[in-house]
């Protein structure tokens, strides 16, 4: 009997550790995906220790998190994308705001883009939300940084950027950076791995 309570606690324990998590998430969607995890864990314990207030409320958390989620889920991002090059000020401005963001994304990645001589800029309501720099020869672009600000990693700026570089006479493009943090990135957006690099071709 005492193991049992003490499982159910944990249980409990369990579901309040992953709604207090997901407050400290900069990607609303993922914040809504784990604390409907944990509201719907803390509705089991709720009714499992009879606190029926506290599983109603639980509950009615879990179906506002998934009425928002459906939300975000259908509703498409209008993207701007701005053509830019490694001198532009609002670039570099981007880069260094997020430098640390994009070391722990990209471990080992060289910061110094000296030698880009193509980049892009993907703009939502006016606000930088990700960026392109790579090295541009004959259509295939070598790419140096593939980065997205938090809030937008749910793949939809990688999928805007690649349905436009076509149209600015890119053919295929390389990746040879760190894959670490980026393998279902590159997988969902269509870059297939070459054994050492990957390729994505238009």
């Amino acid at each position: 009997m005492e193991t049992s309570k003490i499982l159910i606690e944990a249980f409990g324990y369990l579901g309040s550790a992953l709604v207090l998590v997901s407050f400290l998430m900069v990607s609303v969607f993922k914040l809504r995906v784990v604390n409907s995890i944990g509201s719907i864990i803390f509705t089991i314990y709720a009714f499992i220790i009879h606190s029926y207030p506290t599983a109603i409320m639980n509950a009615c958390l879990v179906m506002i998190n998934i009425y928002y989620l459906i939300k975000m889920s259908n509703t498409k991002k209008n993207y701007d994308l701005v053509k830019s090059d490694t001198n532009d000020s609002l670039l570099k401005y981007t880069i260094d705001k997020y430098k640390e963001d994009i070391i722990k994304c990209f471990p080992g990645i060289n910061m110094d883009f000296a030698t880009a001589n193509s980049g892009y800029v993907v703009c939502h309501n006016g606000k930088p939300a990700g960026i392109m720099l790579g090295e541009l020869k004959d259509g295939v672009m070598e790419v140096l940084l593939d980065y997205s600000i938090p809030e937008y990693r749910d793949f939809s700026i990688g999928q805007f950027l690649f349905s436009k570089l076509p149209e600015d006479g890119i053919k295929s493009l390389t990746y040879r950076g760190s894959d670490e943090n980026h393998k279902a990135y590159l997988t969902k957006t269509g870059f297939v791995n070459m054994g050492g690099y990957y390729e994505k071709t238009f």
